[in-house]
């Protein structure tokens, strides 16, 4: 199947906000499809992606039929994000350590950027605080979390991007990709 755009395909976990997720790409002027996290190899490399995007969802990396991340998905050496439980299973699955918190994240937090000058920060400029000509930094953001599992330890090869009172890593990448 030839694409004429670019596709970002989300592969959902089961969380409450896969459609929303969908819909802030799309709006981004993205073509983006929500499927299944068990949809077949072919069915979702016909889509030719350009990027994956892995929801969130209600279970732990640890649970004995814990849904999985497909092999194709690192394997096609594309941008992956993983929100919430997406990125606890890349975690978990590249090294790092994923670990109930001892406090339940649901609800408002507030997100302390770390590093602006990532791209996943993109537009959030609009925020900057100057100390001083060499210290930028963002504003603290409100975002939603709901989430009974936090990664502890990132994998090999990624730093932090921003943090909240109760999750070290809120956001982290392996910037060097």
């Amino acid at each position: 199947m030839e694409n004429a755009h670019d596709a970002i395909v989300v592969l959902d976990y089961g969380s409450q906000y896969s459609q929303l997720i969908v819909r802030r790409v799309r709006e981004a002027k993205v073509f983006c499809v929500l499927l299944p996290w068990h949809t077949a190899r072919e069915q979702v490399l016909a889509l030719q992606p350009c990027g994956f995007i892995l929801s969130g969802g209600p279970c732990s990396v640890y649970d004995e039929q814990a849904p999985d991340l497909p092999a194709y998905v690192p394997k096609s050496g594309l941008p992956v994000l993983g929100i919430c439980y997406g990125m606890q299973l890349l975690a978990h699955r590249f090294g790092g350590r994923v670990s109930g918190s001892p406090q339940r994240e649901y609800g408002p937090a507030t997100l302390e950027i770390e590093a602006i000058e990532n791209p996943l920060f993109d537009g959030w400029q609009d925020g900057i605080l100057r100390a001083s000509p060499k210290d930028y930094r963002l504003d603290p953001r409100q975002v939603w979390m709901s989430h009974g599992d936090r990664v502890e330890r990132l994998q090999k090869n990624f730093v932090s991007l921003a943090h909240t009172s109760s999750s070290a890593y809120a956001a982290a990448a392996d910037v060097g990709r």
